[in-house]
């Protein structure tokens, strides 16, 4: 069997979208002749603990963990934040405004640890696994970003061992991220964001990508092999047998609900029906499955939709996908922001699993409208002609068709293995 090296910073007991890709890559690819070894750190900031991950991690996989320096505790004192506190991802402030104190901890952020906070993990890393190939030989090697540190870590052994086939997995854009933008960069650290991104796909023997958006910039920076593998879903995942749907009219999000995720249009919507509806007013329940932005918060307050809400806080996936499974209809929120385009979640195809409508909101012409069919309904973000007859039918679907096979995690599995394999 062949060894994949696999640079991954998220991993159980860390939960969350993060870890899923490459969790299920690692559970799937020994079908498919590849031996997954993975380096991650021993002590990470764990941000959405889901220590039942665990057990889906197969015995095949050899495991290497190190220690990692991070800034978070300076952080936490920084920005006033407990030191058990968790720190979200995304520019997501929970139950609390940005001070002047967080203003300057986004400044240290984005200029003093570039591309990230774990850039101080990069060196000790390459030093350490250098020995460790000479000792171990691989076959290939992964790195998934974000944080993509991970790739400046195989940068750095592909230097070593040029020879050795390496594969950068973008499940994020590094420039192009949505919060890109709020990192406060002086013009030397832009530019040595844009350089090192630059290295790390020029360097790469292959750029896999999550989405087709994300495929035609990653190949204008200068990728030379760009393969695209989608998020996906794990039919083992899907609870059986099904939880019951909700009696009211559950709308609800699974996951991080940023500022830049708010929808004040779908809400002003809501409150027209509620308002014109004695039956659906009573019904309606916005359900937040994870962490919430006060923006958000606040934005649904402004239209009287403020008791509707029912927050449940970060769950351990399995109650995610439960949760998921119970919703009457299911809210996609896609980031507004510059590169909304190519934002294409593993949350949509979990979301497809389960089959329960979906409301996304989003751009019309992005990757999400790709997968997306009826009885789906995609909302433009750039219109405003919504159609309120439709949000409002979408309350009575009773159940979606099947997703695509394309999707589940064995067959995009077998994808990586081959593009491992240089084919």
């Amino acid at each position: 069997m062949k060894r994949v090296l696999i640079i991954t910073y998220y991993w159980p007991p860390n939960g969350g979208a993060g870890v899923q890709r490459w969790l299920k890559m690692s559970k799937y690819l020994p079908q498919f002749g590849w031996q997954p070894v993975v380096y991650t750190p021993s002590n990470p900031e764990v941000i959405t603990p889901d220590a039942a991950l665990l057990a889906e991690v197969p015995p095949i996989v050899e495991l290497i963990k190190r220690p990692i320096a991070e800034p978070y505790a300076w952080y936490k004192r920084l920005t006033g934040r407990k030191a058990d506190e968790k720190v979200h991802l995304g520019f997501l402030n929970e139950g609390r405004k940005k001070s002047w104190r967080d203003d300057l901890a986004v400044w240290v952020r984005g200029n003093a640890f570039v591309p990230d906070a774990r850039v101080w993990w990069v060196n000790p890393s390459v030093r350490f696994l250098e020995r460790y190939l000479r000792e171990h030989p691989v076959d290939a090697i992964v790195s998934t970003g974000p944080p993509h540190s991970m790739h400046l870590i195989a940068l750095g052994l592909k230097k070593r061992f040029p020879a050795l086939r390496w594969i950068a997995d973008w499940r994020d854009p590094w420039t192009n991220i949505d919060f890109y933008p709020q990192l406060k960069l002086t013009a030397w650290a832009d530019r040595k964001h844009h350089r090192l991104e630059r290295a790390v796909i020029a360097a790469a023997d292959a750029n896999v990508v999550v989405g087709w958006t994300m495929a035609d910039e990653i190949k204008a920076l200068g990728s030379r092999n760009t393969e695209v593998i989608t998020n996906g879903y794990d039919p083992a995942d899907v609870p059986v047998p099904p939880e019951p749907v909700d009696e009211e009219y559950s709308l609800v999000h699974v996951g991080s609900m940023t500022a830049t995720r708010d929808v004040p249009a779908l809400w002003q919507l809501l409150a027209d029906l509620c308002a014109s509806e004695t039956g659906f007013d009573r019904r309606l329940k916005l359900r937040f499955i994870g962490a919430v932005d006060h923006a958000v918060l606040a934005s649904i307050e402004a239209v009287g939709l403020g008791s509707k809400v029912e927050r449940i806080g970060s769950v351990d996936h399995a109650q995610a996908m439960r949760s998921m499974q119970r919703a009457r209809v299911l809210l996609l929120s896609i980031n507004d922001t510059a590169n909304a385009k190519g934002v294409l979640t593993s949350k949509l195809f979990e979301y497809l699993s389960v089959g329960r409508p979906i409301i996304a909101v989003g751009p019309g012409d992005g990757d999400v409208g790709r997968v997306l069919r009826t009885p789906h309904l995609l909302l433009d973000r750039a219109r405003t002609d919504w159609d309120a007859a439709a949000v409002r039918r979408m309350f009575g679907v009773q159940a979606t068709a099947s997703v695509s096979q394309a999707y589940t995690r064995v067959a995009l599995a077998e994808r990586m293995g081959d593009v491992l394999g240089g084919e």
